[in-house]
């Protein structure tokens, strides 16, 4: 296994700082703003473009687009005041803290860290598993779309997810080996081009079939017509469920303290983050207008849950195929940006409980490259890898599962804590008119993901009845 050390941790006993260590005694971060920026379009941009156009087919021209500035706002101003949390009591001079649970333990505390505990891990496990669904989606698409070109748009070329999920799961067990955060910016500069990439394959297409002509679709002021395309309450369940879909597609405040502990400490990390925020909301709020919209256009009321593997376009195959490598490669990246909170919020835990198993702490030198070894890593992690995926299969309903967990992580994780924090952080007067503003967004976003929730969970009991895991 070649030589042990002892587990070393990432700070100086003396707490010293120098060229090498920060204000915290650990080594020094050097996260930027591009670096940044890369993790927030990583994490933002996902499968959540993907469902935009069938998200807006539900809503129609005038409250679809009108939806997703909402979210868009809401989710920056949002970010922004989570940013000023991550040093306490000021968010320039104050005391570091890593993790979003760390922050809410300094400015709430009490029950509310168990509360955003159940939160953010709930989130991170749904992410994780929703995008090994995803792209295991389109990679199973790329298969399909050789398929029909070869043998013609009729063709029986369905074909199993279960293959890919496996593959993408084996991908996914080498990666997590990756110690933390800090050594993901190449793989979230990857991932972040991966997306441009694809979403704007899906905006080229769409807007080639829409100046093709001849597309016979249909679109409306209000979206999907009832006693048309469906019934009343399919389409008032369909509504909510795009709602929750669309919040999905801004989901990044569950890693956005893990991105900002990589900043360096000058210029301060929160005007940093502040800028990354905007960088990467307005990019992705540009894309998802481009991709909802256009795609609309392109297929109208009929619009498939999944506009690049629910084979609106076939031709070019190849540029097709193109684009589901592009979605495959980046949800690898994203799915570490998701899941690397949990790994460390596990191991820190046992570290903290059994500090002399030398199956938890120890590391080994590595035959080559810079990055231990440990096998206390690579056996939990590699668990944890094979439950998402198996859950994934379970539960493959693409739409449905986005729905659901946007809806369950908006409020809490993207709207709730920020605004709690900030009113403590502020020490703003219960009942001034800055108190009583942001309740009353806190309220409207609590009933937003309410209904978001309801029409998910309806979407999935009706998928599960005619579902048969495994076949």
């Amino acid at each position: 296994m070649g030589k042990e050390f002892s587990s070393v941790p990432m700070y100086t006993e003396s707490a010293e700082v120098t060229k090498s260590f920060d204000d915290d005694g650990r080594i020094k971060r050097t996260g930027t703003l591009l670096t940044a920026s890369s993790h927030i379009i990583t994490a933002v941009i996902g499968s959540g473009v993907l469902s935009l156009a069938w998200a807006i087919a539900q809503l129609g021209w005038v409250v679809g687009p009108a939806v997703l500035m909402a979210f868009s706002f809401i989710t920056y101003y949002t970010s922004t005041l989570l940013a000023d949390s991550y040093r306490c009591p000021g968010p320039v001079q104050g005391t570091r803290n890593y993790t979003y649970m760390d922050v809410v333990r300094s400015h709430l505390g009490g029950v509310k860290v168990q509360l955003c505990r159940l939160a953010q891990y709930g989130n991170l496990v749904g992410v994780t598993i929703g995008y090994t669904i995803t792209a295991s989606i389109s990679m199973e698409a790329i298969k399909k779309s050789n398929c029909y070109h070869k043998h013609g748009h009729d063709a029986h070329c369905s074909e199993p997810a279960y293959p890919f999920m496996i593959i993408f799961a084996a991908i996914q067990i080498v990666l997590c080996q990756i110690p933390n955060f800090h050594e993901l910016s190449w793989l979230s500069i990857v991932a972040a081009i991966m997306s441009f990439a694809y979403s704007s394959i899906g905006f080229g297409l769409s807007v080639a079939k829409v100046a093709g002509g001849g597309n016979n679709v249909r679109t409306t002021l209000t979206g999907t017509t009832v006693g048309v395309d469906l019934s009343g309450s399919d389409k008032v369940w369909r509504t909510f469920q795009a709602i929750g879909n669309i919040a999905f597609a801004y989901a990044y405040s569950t890693v956005l303290i893990e991105i900002q502990d990589t900043l360096k400490s000058k210029p301060s990390e929160n005007k940093v983050m502040k800028k990354a925020s905007f960088i990467g909301v307005t990019t992705t709020t540009i894309f998802y207008m481009l991709c909802g919209c256009v795609g609309y256009a392109a297929f109208g009321n009929d619009a498939p849950g999944n506009f690049l593997t629910g084979f609106g376009f076939y031709e070019p195959f190849w540029l097709i195929d193109f684009a589901n490598i592009g979605i495959a490669v980046h949800l690898i990246g994203a799915y570490q940006v998701f899941a690397q909170p949990i790994f460390a919020f596990v191991e820190k835990s046992c570290q903290k409980r059994w500090p002399e198993s030398k199956f938890i702490n120890a590391e080994y030198m590595p035959f080559m490259g810079s990055h231990g070894f440990n096998m206390f890593r690579l056996v939990w992690r590699t668990i944890y890898v094979v439950v998402t995926a198996v859950l994934a299969m379970i539960f493959p309903f693409f739409n449905d599962i986005l729905g659901l967990i946007g809806a369950a992580s908006f409020y809490p994780l993207t709207v709730y804590f920020p605004i709690e924090m900030h009113i403590a952080q502020q020490k703003i007067p219960k009942y001034s008119f800055n108190w009583m503003w942001l309740k009353i967004l806190s309220w409207s976003c609590l009933v937003v993901s309410l209904v978001a929730a309801a029409g998910s969970i309806q979407g999935l009991a009706v998928d599960v009845k005619t579902y048969k895991p495994f076949k």
